[in-house]
This record gives structure tokens, sequence and C-alpha cells, in this order.
């Protein structure tokens, strides 16, 4: 069982995984305008999958017995000057997230929630995924800053990725 103060901080967190799913769309989109449709594709990938994390938290709260609270999303930022600054922008973000979720852990672990402890520690591996593949692009557009051919060459790259949504009945 969540105690009021832990469910609230888990509706907040929803909410943040929430925009972060309209932020990756609104890069996507970003993106799409660039005529870069691989970037696009990652950006969208990267979308439902933070949809998947927003569903988890939305999970965990209702099997706890927590009352979920869906909440206003702010708009997200849509224009970037270059995809280096769309991609600082997005591991910016990561990072603020990944400060989030260390919180909630804290929070957890003051409270002795094991339950709450044992689902946030997956999200706590997932963190360090995310701040590494937003950093691993960054690093590769600012290697080909100015090299059209090189950009192609990384929105093909990026266009491969997939969407692999979780198992049925996964958390």
């Amino acid at each position: 069982m969540l105690s009021k103060k832990l469910q609230d901080a888990f509706n907040e967190q929803m909410k943040f995984e929430f925009f972060s799913a309209y932020l990756y769309m609104a890069m996507s989109g970003y993106f799409h305008a660039e005529d870069l449709p691989g970037f696009a594709s990652w950006m969208r990938i990267q979308a439902l999958e933070e949809l998947t994390h927003g569903e988890k938290f939305f999970n965990f709260t209702c099997e706890t017995g927590g009352r979920t609270l869906l909440q206003a999303i702010d708009a997200p930022t849509n224009d970037y000057a270059s995809a280096i600054e769309l991609f600082e922008f997005g591991l910016k973000h990561e990072k603020f997230v990944t400060s989030r979720i260390n919180k909630l852990m804290d929070h957890a672990k003051k409270e002795g929630n094991h339950a709450a402890q044992i689902f946030l520690q997956w999200f706590v591996t997932e963190q360090i995924e995310e701040e590494a593949n937003f950093s691993l692009i960054l690093k590769k557009l600012k290697r080909v800053e100015g090299d059209g051919r090189g950009l192609l060459m990384l929105d093909q790259e990026l266009g491969q990725r997939v969407f692999v949504p979780p198992a049925v009945g996964a958390k």
C-alpha cells in the first residue's frame, strides 16, 4: 500500500512520464519538418516507451490500492535551432527525470516501502539507458556537424530502431 505522500509523488511522476511522451512526439514533428524521417521515427519510438513508463506508474499505483490522478500536461518545446540543440535538450530532460526517480527511491526507502523500491529499481536502471542513448546520439551529431552526408547516415541508422512493447502482464 502506498502512503498518501508516496501516492501523490507517483502521480506526479506519472505526469512527467506522459509529458516526456508528449515532448518526444513534438521532437518527432520537428524532425519530420526537417526531412529527417529516421530521427523522427526514433523520437516516436521514444514517445511510445515513455507512454509505457507512465502506464507502469498507473498500474502500480492501482495495484497497491492507491488512487491515480491524471494531471494537466504542459506544452512541450516544439522548435529547435538544430538536431544538436534538440538532443542536448533531450539529455537535460532525461537527467531531470533521473533526479526525480532517485528522489522517489529515496522516499520509498525512507518509508520502508519495499514494493515501491523494487518497482522503482527498474526505472533507476532504465534511466541509465535513457541518458546513455541521448548522450551517444549527441556525440555522433557533434562528430558529423556540418557534414550533410554524415547526418543522412545517422538518420538512416536511427530509423532502424524498433519499438518492442512490454510483454502482456509485465509491470
